[in-house]
């Protein structure tokens, strides 16, 4: 029997209203509570942004001030299962007591710490959470990522939560569950803090070179293209015969570059050349060329013209949107769901279409499940899954279901392993980079997990993957599209073999679609979706990002899409496979990109309404202090704090559009006072005014100085047997009845073989002597 669909309550915001839009594309059906006026997003950017965060919720008002307010809240939330609470103070008055609701509470800093008051914006949170310090130019101020990633990041971490919180519910109560923007920003950093963990070493803001791998930005002759030397000795010797065969090879053809290490060394001087050759193609041509080849580029596409990628238009990513005005193209959603159907018509509602909610007779007999375990386990305990991933994407994914219970079995070999774990220059560690075993990058992604060393090269090596398949609840794989029909392990061989299980895929582009095949790494992803072509000062000053923020996002969409699986497995006994592709999960981070065509372009620190918002050189050596003036009476306070009190009243000054049009004078005033003051003052006396403010952290700051990541105990100390006491990135969501974690370091390679085949593939010892003695089992 299948269950309904489960009703979300949404109080919105900034931080929590992704969340929303996703649980949409799952299913949900989502409530949006209103003020009377409507929510503030009807009238952002001529209600573009309302169409997009909002198309496909259902909408009452209530008046939370008015003296029957609450109450009315509280009926409406007697019939939910979620209440998505994005207020900064809490709806605590109406729902509590209602022990079967999981209520999701999305704040910039948390509900504990010396700053859970702060006012925080997707600048200010990006500053705290250590975003802006890994992006820009290393001689110049930092940079935020467009389309209020900040805020997304928060965003689909509430939708993760509300999911775990689902999932344990069939075991318990409700509970409250506290999302930080911050330290879902914190947790997302790739290896802006591990350099910092793991070798006392802050990388600078890379510019637009890859601060770990040889990939960055490059200039075509209409645009900019995302690529590199890529990641296997394959690959630089196909762009170095392509280089051959058309005489721009320079010196590159000599053996000294044919040392990876060498080539790093002087990376600049063969980026030039590369950069030579590219700049004399068109960059959609030279992508295709270069996909040709088996090399991983792409070109840097602006939003606008993310409708001609035949990718996105065969996959039917797209979404319909209809609105009072008429039908809108809009992104779509990062997966299809469930079971390979992709929401692709929404409706915008109208201010209290759906009134009736309020006294809903279908859903007013909610009750707390039965419930008879007083244990306090992680929501995902029980789960079993069977990680094939690699690097960064999918291993993120599976972080993610360990650390909140899952028993997460990695498949690696020494023949194949985990590049992380012997890539020189990815291997983060005060050892030598021989040992597998010492990786920061590859230990941090990788913690809570058991390992065994599998060599599924050989029949055997199959066939033991085959019996642990039957075992699982999930498998996860970030392989290219082939890799596992290859290995004879396509998605209906899996189902014969586990008729229930759940099959989450992760390659960059799907595998389904005329670039099915394309090879991608997190920055060609990014280039493609339009998130690199927005990141910089302007449309003639692209810096890209850099680093694996698209991957991080992909992570992100798996784990939830991976959670939603097993909730609709719980609700219908059916698994299915999930074919996430990497471009959509991060294309459908680009916010209102898409409706506001051609007029989006790269906006630096910007916002489109609020003035002043950057920022700003501080005391020290390198050192920025973020602000956001979001109305004029804040920045009649900040006149008062800088010691400028006549710029509130000058007509130059006095409103927002007036100070977007004197931008020099205002960022003159604020950059002069900030020169003065070491960041984390200014932002202190700012705050006190009610002033979104922070200063720019980097991986040591935010380790060492932050109170509020210090005070939620986010940096968690563990032991590794080989590498070493370290610290770990923290677990960004707070489930406060059964609470996520992290309960062990991350595995040595093969550590766990003998018992998983024993003990989970039911093996005998002399099936597992005989397969070691074959040269399976390394």
């Amino acid at each position: 029997m299948t269950e309904p669909a489960p009703r979300v309550v949404e109080l919105s915001s900034p931080f929590a209203r992704f969340a929303g839009r996703l649980l949409v594309g799952l299913g949900h059906e989502v409530v949006l509570v209103e003020p009377p006026e409507g929510d503030e997003t009807r009238r952002e950017q001529g209600g573009d942004a309302f169409v997009h965060w909002h198309a496909g919720k259902r909408s009452v008002t209530v008046d939370l001030a008015a003296p029957d307010g609450t109450a009315q809240l509280r009926r409406l939330l007697r019939g939910a299962d979620i209440l998505l609470d994005g207020t900064p103070h809490g709806a605590e008055a109406a729902a509590g007591g209602l022990d079967h609701l999981v209520h999701v509470r999305v704040t910039p800093f948390g509900l504990v710490g010396p700053r859970s008051d702060w006012q925080g914006t997707d600048l200010v949170v990006a500053a705290l959470g250590g975003m802006l310090a890994q992006v820009g130019a290393p001689d110049g101020p930092p940079l935020r990522l467009p389309e209020n990633q900040a805020e997304q990041l928060a965003g689909v971490n509430a939708a993760i939560a509300a999911l775990l919180g689902l999932r344990a519910r069939r075991r318990g109560p409700g509970q409250l569950i506290d999302v930080s923007a911050q330290a879902c920003v914190a947790a997302a950093l790739e290896a802006g803090t591990l350099a910092y963990l793991h070798e006392d070493r802050v990388p600078p803001r890379p510019g637009s070179v890859h601060p770990l791998v040889p990939h960055g930005l490059f200039r075509a002759v209409d645009g900019h293209l995302g690529g590199g030397l890529g990641g296997s000795p394959r690959m630089w010797d196909a762009l170095l015969d392509w280089l051959r065969e058309e005489n721009a090879d320079a010196d590159l053809a000599e053996p000294r570059w044919q040392d990876p290490v060498e080539r790093k060394k002087h990376q600049d001087h063969v980026f030039k050349v590369v950069q030579d050759f590219v700049g004399t193609r068109p960059k959609a041509e030279f992508a295709r060329q270069a996909q040709a080849r088996k090399l991983p580029w792409a070109a840097v596409d602006l939003p606008h013209e993310l409708p001609d990628n035949p990718q996105l238009a065969a996959r039917d990513f797209f979404t319909r949107v209809t609105t009072p005005e008429g039908e809108r193209t809009d992104l779509g959603f990062p997966f299809a769901f469930p079971e390979g159907r992709r929401r692709t018509e929404l409706v915008v509602p109208g201010l209290g279409d759906d009134q009736s909610l309020l006294d809903d007779p279908l859903r007013a007999t909610c009750t707390t499940p039965a419930h008879d375990e007083p244990v306090r386990r992680p929501a995902l305990d029980g789960v079993r899954v069977l990680d094939l991933t690699w690097v960064l994407a999918g291993p993120y994914c599976t972080k993610i279901l360990a650390d909140h219970g899952a028993e997460v079995i990695k498949v690696e070999s020494a023949g194949r392993p985990d590049p992380t774990r012997f890539a020189p220059f990815m291997h983060l560690s005060r050892g030598p980079h021989t040992d597998p075993n010492t990786n920061g990058y590859f230990n941090e992604v990788n913690r809570n997990k058991r390992s065994i060393a599998l060599d599924t090269r050989t029949e055997e090596g199959v066939a033991v993957l085959r019996d642990l398949i039957a075992q699982s609840d999930v498998l996860v794989e970030n392989f290219s599209s082939t890799v596992m029909t290859k290995l004879g392990l396509g998605h209906e061989a899996l189902r014969a073999i586990n008729p229930d299980i759940v099959y989450v895929s992760m390659s960059g582009l799907g595998h389904t679609g005329p670039r099915n095949g394309w090879v991608s790494y997190a920055d060609t992803v990014s280039a493609s979706s339009g998130l690199t072509g927005l990141t910089g000062w302007g449309p003639d000053d692209v810096v890209g990002v850099i680093y694996g923020h698209g991957d991080i996002v992909a992570g992100l969409q798996a784990a939830l899409a991976t959670i939603a699986a097993l909730e609709h497995r719980a609700g219908t006994g059916r698994g299915q496979h999930i074919d996430l592709s990497q471009l959509e999960a991060i294309t459908a981070h680009m916010g209102t990109s898409l409706l506001r065509g051609t007029t989006a372009g790269p906006a630096g620190n910007s916002h489109p309404t609020w003035s002043p918002q950057g920022v700003y050189r501080s005391l020290g050596a390198d050192r920025w202090l973020a602000v956001s003036v979001r109305d004029d009476t804040e920045w009649a306070a900040l006149c008062e704090v800088i010691g400028r009190p006549e710029l509130a009243t000058d007509e130059r000054t006095r409103t927002a559009e007036a100070r977007r049009r004197e931008s020099a004078l205002v960022d003159a005033a604020l950059g002069t006072w900030a020169r003065t003051m070491s960041a984390d003052a200014a932002a202190e006396l700012l705050q006190t005014r009610g002033i979104p403010a922070g200063a720019v952290q980097d991986g040591r700051e935010l380790v060492e100085h932050d109170p509020q990541l210090r005070a939620r105990g986010f940096y968690v100390y563990k032991e590794h047997p080989v590498a070493g006491a370290f610290l770990h990135e923290g677990v960004p969501i707070t489930l406060t009845r059964t609470p996520g974690g992290i309960r062990e370091p991350a595995p040595v390679l093969g550590a766990d073989t003998d018992a998983v085949l024993r003990d989970v593939a039911g093996l005998s010892p002399e099936r597992i002597q005989h397969l070691r003695a074959n040269g399976v089992l390394r």
